[in-house]
This record gives C-alpha cells, structure tokens and sequence, in this order.
C-alpha cells in the first residue's frame, strides 16, 4: 500500500501509559444488523478515547486504586452495556451470539515498556503482522504450517480517517489470529481422525477472519470508504507441509 498504510503502527498521544482492550471478535453480521452493530463499535471506541483522555487529565489524583476505581471499572460496564446491545441486534435477526462480555475489560499499558498493549508491542507485532500477512505464513513446527491470503494488501490506500484505528486494530487482529491458529497446529499433533485441521482449527480460523473482514467492511462504509469486492474469499486458510 502506498501512502498512509493502516499497517503502521498507531500513533500513541500517551508518552508513559495508556489504557488498551481487545478488539471484538465478532461473527458475521446480518445486513439488518449491521447499522447498529455499527453504531455501538464506534461508541466503544469513543469510551476508549475518553478513558485514556481521562486518564492524562488525572495523572497525579487519587490513591493506588484510582485508575481502576474511576476509570477501568467505569469503562468495562460502558463496553459491557454496548457489547450486549450488539448480542441483541444480531439476535433480532439470527441466533444470538453469546459472550462477548469477555471482550468488555480494558487494562492500563507502560507505552514504552513492551508488553501485549504496548506502543513498542503494537508496532512490533504490527510489524511483523504486515510481513506475516504479506507472505501469509507464521512458521511453527517442521512438518506444516497454515498460510492464509493477504488481506492487507487489499486494503486501499486512502482509508478514511474515521477508519484508520480500526483498521489497524482489525489487521493485526488477522495476524494474531494466525498466530493462534499455528499455535494450536503445533500443541495438537497427532490428535483426532482426518479431519480434525480442518474441523478444530482451519474451519474456526475461516470464521474468525471472516468476521474481521466484515468489521473492516463496516468501518469504511460508515466513514464513506469503500472496500474492494471479494475480500470474503480471503477468509479461508490452507494447510502447507
């Protein structure tokens, strides 16, 4: 991609510490869904701003517990509330999807100190997220490996402003989610018949990019970007070895 690549690793406007949550996982969203699932994930994102604003404008105040007390506790019931509102929309329409509450806890991250929410983590694996996804491979054991299509390089370059974060955030969610998937190709050999790749680990994996995919989707088309036709068939990973 040229220009401003979504594969860089977000700006951080906290010199010291930042609070960060998962991104939502979620499964295919119907189209009557969609406007409100929309909705709530652009409201997740504003309470993620106004915790870490709140966050710089109260460094110094309270006790030990402050941050959690006053801003993490706060922010986890907001998400809550809005992740059960997007249980419901999609359950209006199909079968209600259930539990992401385990996405609603957010955590305070050292944004020069490494770990998982880290700038210097982000860019690291953002780093090699977008070489991972570039070659579509994340190397475990001898035998084999799961590769998947490069959804990165499809991304356009002029991304909507409103959808920079997001997509950034959707893109290295791709790239874990290889990760993961190779993790559990390496731990579970010699288990299950014929099909247990395909049933317990690239059958799930196909889902979850998928379910990446359409976030993607929704976040151009609410900021009046547009995503190239087709990224669907991207969703679906192979085993090489």
């Amino acid at each position: 991609m040229a220009g401003q690549s979504v594969r860089e690793a977000p700006a951080r406007t906290f010199a010291v510490e930042g609070v960060v949550c998962p991104s939502v996982e979620l499964p295919a969203i119907p189209a009557q869904a969609q406007e409100e699932v929309a909705r709530n994930l652009e409201l997740l994102d504003r309470q993620l701003a106004e915790a870490n604003s709140r966050l710089v404008r109260s460094q110094g105040e309270g006790g030990p517990n402050f941050v959690q007390n006053a801003i993490l506790g706060p922010l986890e019931s907001k998400r809550t509330a809005a992740l059960n509102r997007i249980e419901t929309a999609v359950g209006r329409v199909v079968e209600k999807p259930e539990g992401l509450e385990r996405f609603a806890p957010c955590e305070l991250e050292d944004a020069v100190g490494g770990g998982v929410g880290s700038a210097a983590g982000e860019a690291d694996g953002q780093e090699a997220g977008a070489a991972q996804e570039a070659g579509g491979t994340a190397e475990v054991g001898k035998a084999s490996r799961i590769t998947c299509p490069d959804v990165a390089g499809e991304i356009p370059a002029d991304v909507p402003a409103g959808a920079r974060g997001q997509a950034e955030r959707e893109l290295a969610t791709l790239v874990r989610q290889i990760d993961e998937a190779n993790s559990r190709l390496e731990r579970s050999q010699g288990e299950g018949g014929p099909n247990f790749v395909e049933n317990a680990i690239l059958g799930p994996l196909a889902s979850k990019r998928k379910a990446v995919i359409d976030r993607l989707e929704i976040a151009f088309e609410r900021e009046g970007g547009v995503l190239p036709a087709g990224l669907d068939a991207l969703a679906k990973c192979r085993l090489n070895g």
